[in-house]
């Protein structure tokens, strides 16, 4: 099942991710916030699995193409596409701590115009609503 997602971060004035849509491997349209999370996590490690790549594949240059420049200064973000963690991801601790954060409140997600607030919270994929995550920061300071 295809969903489109975008991922935002407050006070920034362009999303971090714009609608990207990414293929769930799930049987059922209706899922809970729990499901639903694990499902995205799973689909994003096996991403970085695939985009791994071996010691000896390894770019020592890390010289841009030509027509890079220009995406680089549209996103204002530089990388060059190297990995430099080979180390494999666990696929459970990754769900659970997507879960944890998301009971601890560091991200919201939003499907269509509605947050989801539970993890027990039930939603139906097949309306093709976008999904918006949104990186919450949080202030520091003291009381004192």
């Amino acid at each position: 099942m295809n969903i489109t997602i975008s991922v935002k971060q407050l006070g920034r004035k362009h999303p971090i991710l714009q609608e990207k849509i990414i293929s769930l491997d799930n049987t059922t349209s209706i899922v809970t916030v729990r499901t639903f999370l694990e499902l995205i996590v799973k689909n994003q490690v096996e991403l970085f699995h695939a985009s791994s790549f071996e010691f000896e594949d390894e770019d020592k240059i890390h010289l841009p193409k030509e027509n890079y420049l220009p995406i680089l200064t549209d996103t204002g973000k530089v990388g060059f596409g190297a990995l430099y963690n080979h180390n494999k991801v666990d696929l459970a601790k990754a769900q659970e701590n997507a879960i944890v954060a998301f009971e601890d409140g560091l991200y919201a997600v939003f499907f269509g115009e509605d947050q989801l607030e539970t993890l027990s919270q039930e939603i139906d994929l097949s309306k093709n609503n976008p999904i918006t995550f949104i990186r919450l920061t949080f202030l520091a300071g003291s009381y004192w």
